[in-house]
């Protein structure tokens, strides 16, 4: 059996996508014939120049479809975004996502606006058919722009508008074969807990709430969770993201995020009249008490944390002239003697990270202090557990979760701790098809900062791959709620 075969309508651009495509001919009726003699396969691409139906696309950009739609209906392309951003990724092309709908004619003019004002985004006169003959198995459909509504393709841009599109349909050869690598049956194993925890539900209810009732804009002082689809959504919303209070024009709502903020910063609130709506994760305000506590006792204050981390920036804030960050097991050694020392913990850390950096503050100094509960949020253990329990039966890991997000960086490094690669994707657009080849389990879970939409989507590309047999692996139910702000409660 073939693992992928390549349709084009036409040689040309069959030429240009490489060797072993099938020319179908263009049309629905030679495609559906085409289909009839098709060798068995187990994943199915179209690929080939098409005419945008919006002007945001150009020639010589690429579409990758997400749905394409035709006479008989709508079929589903699920794995359409993790092959997009591989495009991105290997071609250096504008890429774009979206419905596409076949016809069994060119269309131009006042048709070409009725098809874009359904929200399709391209047209072309094979895709469905063969989508139909596809079935179940995965499916793709690339095309090359070649004609847009301002460039029609009867005219002078023709010729430069077709050279554009085949130049850079050469290029999209390699990532679908790599796409259909990455296809077949595997099994995903969901990490519980995942996404969300209590302290992020609030810090984000409490920005909606106070658009709700000020109207927007709402400032928020820093990214208010480290996740860009949370923030992209909230700023949709009204939300203004400023990373100083000198860009928060007098007066104005702005909310403190949930990683806190050094009391330096709350005083420049006061003096600004800014009406402040503190995110604040109660637990992160718990390590700021337990620093003016340790200070205020005389004690050298111990940070186990990541230089230029906010939630650290915040905390050494509290205390700065009582207070050393401390990153590495190494740096002990130049902590101050003289002093009672006691050591406090950054909440995202993972727990054997931060737990060998305690470990030398105390076999340095003995009688060191820590705090009286863990530093280590609840949510970021639960996770770092999961995690583990998944990565011990996994071929590979995926944790859902921003760049910038510790803790979901630090479930990257639980998973490679119990031997298995495991890759950070901000959502499905950064799936590592490469890294699939071959992975028949795959482990999966999410930040605390992550949306469950955003997992939900990787499962639902996943599938687009081919049969998924998902398995709930939970270690705990997590149960805690944290009260909002005088502020923004309605009762």
């Amino acid at each position: 059996m073939t693992r992928l075969v390549v349709c084009a309508a036409l040689a040309i651009e069959a030429r240009a996508v490489g060797r072993d495509v099938v020319r179908t001919g263009m049309g629905p009726a030679k495609a559906r014939a085409a289909a009839g003699r098709l060798p068995e396969y187990e994943a199915l691409a179209v690929a080939g120049c098409g005419g945008a139906l919006d002007a945001r696309l150009r020639p010589g950009d690429l579409f990758v479809a997400t749905e394409v739609r035709g006479p008989s209906g709508t079929v589903l392309c699920r794995s359409a975004e993790a092959l997009a951003g591989l495009l991105e990724r290997t071609t250096g092309a504008t890429v774009h996502r979206g419905p596409l709908v076949t016809t069994d004619h060119i269309v131009s003019g006042a048709e070409r606006a009725s098809l874009a004002a359904s929200g399709a985004l391209v047209a072309d006169m094979e895709s469905s058919v063969l989508a139909e003959a596809a079935g179940d198995r995965p499916f793709a459909v690339v095309r090359a722009i070649v004609d847009t509504p301002g460039r029609p393709l009867v005219g002078p841009a023709t010729l430069t508008g077709g050279t554009a599109a085949l130049r850079r349909l050469r290029t999209v050869g390699p990532a679908l074969r790599e796409w259909a690598d990455a296809t077949g049956p595997r099994r995903v194993l969901l990490a519980g807990p995942r996404s969300f925890c209590a302290g992020v539900e609030r810090a984000i209810e409490i920005v909606e709430r106070a658009l709700d009732l000020h109207g927007p804009p709402v400032y928020v002082r820093k990214q208010i969770v480290h996740n860009t689809h949370v923030v992209d959504d909230l700023a949709r919303r009204g939300a203004v993201f400023v990373d100083e209070l000198d860009e928060v024009p007098p007066g104005s709502v702005t909310v403190f995020s949930a990683h806190g903020v050094a009391p330096a910063v709350r005083d420049e609130a006061g003096r600004r009249g800014l009406r402040v709506v503190d995110a604040t994760c109660p637990l992160v305000s718990k390590v700021h008490a337990e620093a003016r506590r340790y200070a205020a006792s005389g004690h050298l204050v111990a940070l186990i944390g990541h230089a230029g981390h906010e939630e650290v920036e915040g905390t050494l804030g509290e205390a700065p002239s009582s207070t050393v960050l401390v990153e590495t097991p190494d740096d002990v050694a130049s902590l101050p003697a003289g002093r009672p020392v006691a050591y406090l913990t950054q909440t995202t850390l993972a727990a054997d990270e931060a737990g060998e950096v305690a470990a030398a503050i105390t076999g340095r100094f003995p009688d060191a202090v820590g705090p009286h509960t863990d530093d280590i949020c609840y949510a970021t253990t639960n996770r770092q557990r999961a995690v583990a329990g998944v990565a011990r039966d996994s071929d590979l890991v995926l944790v859902v979760g921003s760049a910038n997000s510790s803790n979901s960086r630090r479930l990257v490094e639980v998973a490679e701790a119990h031997g298995t690669p495991a890759v950070l994707i901000d959502g499905p657009a950064d799936i590592p098809l490469g890294r699939l080849a071959g992975a028949r389990v795959v482990g999966l879970t999410a930040g605390a900062s992550a949306p469950p939409s955003v997992l939900d989507a990787v499962v639902d590309a996943l599938r687009g791959l081919g049969p998924v047999d998902a398995e709930e692996r939970t270690v705990t139910v997590e149960t805690t709620e944290f009260t909002l702000p005088k502020e923004v409660r309605t009762q």
